[in-house]
């Protein structure tokens, strides 16, 4: 297959069009050149340690979203000390994946402006954990970490976290601000890191979707659907039409719930605590029913191998689709106070904003991205079974502000709770799981699902002797995270927490 990049890929057997290549470095750049001309994306950059036995190479990979699908590209390295092109003169997004895999891996962008560790926290007690030679005893002392500093006059900065209030995961946000204003803020991450990707190749390929569906766990369902989707890809397995649609209507009450959760904090933001009560009750009464029909409130464990774990039963159904024609008359009751609510809107509008033009240039994507007129959504660009019977209403929005952020999460929840009855209303008959054939040779496979906050990727290697090689789970957070650094700055202080959450961004789907 060729997706114009100018050279043929091979072709994944999977739902959606995925095409692979091995590259030398001048096809590298040149195609990182062309996906960016063609108006794509890169998705995501990952290094692999294929050596054994004396054999094979350390790989870095990178995934790009085109036009006619998406292109999984490797460039093998030639030495252990080798170094690869840089990629962020072209996706600026790429630089702290680049970073991240010279932690774990060992292996750098040559000539990368910033080469600072950002995984690593200096308290591993294995250095480049995902090396098959990886050294034992690394510095267990933090290092200090190199922010970048404002000077001027009147300028100060205010450190804020790791340690947060709630139960937010740990991060730290250093403002640099005069006054209120902010000039300029830097994030440092990573204090979640858990060791996932290593743990990955300790569990049996047919087991391993219960870990990709703990890789965070407000997006199970995408994360599991992507994981099966990449083994039964490398296994050239079927998934039946019953089990494929039970999937969808998975996915999209995991939307509808992320939803609710986000329209009722971004309300208690802005200092109108009604709103939290009442998508808190919405919620809670959703997920009740996740639980009653499918076994768990956020239906962890529900995608598997070949097909779903529960087939739920039409008294399910129709409770389900019952639920969706009462929740969808709450959330337009609701929507329309948050619309005429003036401090409200005052506290929404302008604030936080993305231009379209920053947003393609810094390569936001998902939700966040489709509220700053970049109008990507795998459901209608590349829709497989069942979103190419549903003709999904992609919602998109051009200010790129809180606002536009939360009228995004509104249309969404609609679009979301018409495709749930229809799927209840549409669901064909049959099994809901299929066997999977074992892994009997090296194979390779690429997952790639609409999450709610935006695409879910996953890499899966296999190797002959039935074990996971590497598996790479992609969170958009990756490229989200620092488009967040510039929605902030020409704000105030304040804002902050509002802005943050108008993105909602993963700490623990980045800190793999």
């Amino acid at each position: 297959m060729d997706l114009g990049l100018g050279f043929e890929l091979q072709r994944l057997p999977a739902p959606l069009p995925m095409g692979h290549a091995v590259v030398d470095a001048p096809r590298w750049r040149a195609a990182a050149q062309a996906t960016k001309s063609a108006g794509g994306r890169l998705v995501a950059l990952w290094g692999s340690d294929r050596r054994a036995g004396g054999a094979g190479t350390l790989v870095v990979s990178a995934a790009y979203a085109l036009f006619d699908g998406l292109a999984w590209l490797e460039l093998a390295l030639p030495d252990a000390q080798a170094r690869y092109p840089d990629l962020t003169a072209v996706f600026p997004c790429a630089v702290r994946m680049q970073r991240a895999t010279a932690d774990l891996l060992g292996i750098a962008a040559d000539d990368s402006a910033d080469t600072r560790p950002w995984l690593d926290h200096g308290l591993w007690p294995q250095a480049t954990p995902l090396r098959r030679d990886a050294p034992g005893g690394a510095s267990t002392a933090p290092r200090d970490y190199p922010f970048v500093r404002v000077e001027g006059d009147g300028v100060h900065e205010i450190p804020v976290g790791p340690v947060h209030a709630g139960i937010i995961e740990p991060g730290h946000f250093r403002f640099s601000v005069v006054g209120e204003k902010v000039l300029r803020l830097e994030q440092r991450l990573g204090y979640t890191h858990k060791g996932i990707e290593r743990r990955f190749t300790e569990l049996a390929p047919l087991e391993a979707h219960r870990l990709a569906g703990r890789v965070s766990g407000d997006s199970t369902v995408a994360y599991a659907w992507a994981y099966c989707m990449a083994l039964e890809s490398a296994l050239g397995c079927d998934v039946p039409e019953r089990a494929g649609w039970l999937r969808a209507l998975l996915l999209e009450r995991e939307r509808v719930a992320n939803h609710l959760g986000d329209l009722g904090a971004l309300g208690n933001d802005a200092a109108l605590g009604f709103g939290l009560a009442q998508f808190s009750r919405l919620r809670e009464n959703w997920l009740r029913l996740a639980m009653d029909a499918f076994g768990h409130r956020l239906m962890m464990d529900g995608i598997v191998p070949g097909g779903v774990a529960v087939d739920p039963s039409a008294d399910a159904l129709s409770r389900i689709a019952g639920q969706c024609d009462a929740i969808e008359a709450e959330v337009r009751a609701l929507r329309a106070i948050y619309d005429e609510h003036a401090g409200l809107q005052d506290r929404f509008i302008t604030t936080g904003r993305v231009t379209p033009q920053l947003a393609a240039q810094l390569g936001l994507t998902g939700l966040a991205g489709r509220a700053s007129s970049q109008a990507a959504d795998l459901r209608c660009d590349h829709a497989w079974s069942p979103y190419d019977q549903l003709d999904v209403k992609m919602a998109t929005h051009h200010n790129g502000d809180v606002a536009a952020r939360v009228t995004l999460r509104f249309d969404e929840t609609l679009e979301s709770l018409r495709l749930i009855r229809a799927l209840c209303a549409g669901l064909p008959g049959g099994a809901v799981c299929a066997d999977v054939p074992p892994v009997s040779r090296a194979a390779i496979g690429a997952g790639w699902v609409e999450g709610w906050r935006g695409e879910i990727f996953v890499a899966l290697e296999l190797g002959a002797d039935a074990t996971i090689r590497r598996c790479h789970c992609h969170d958009p957070s990756w490229q989200n995270w620092p488009v967040l650094e510039h929605a902030v700055i020409g704000n105030i202080v304040p804002d902050f927490p509002l802005i943050n959450k108008s993105f909602n961004l993963s700490y623990s789907g980045h800190d793999l």
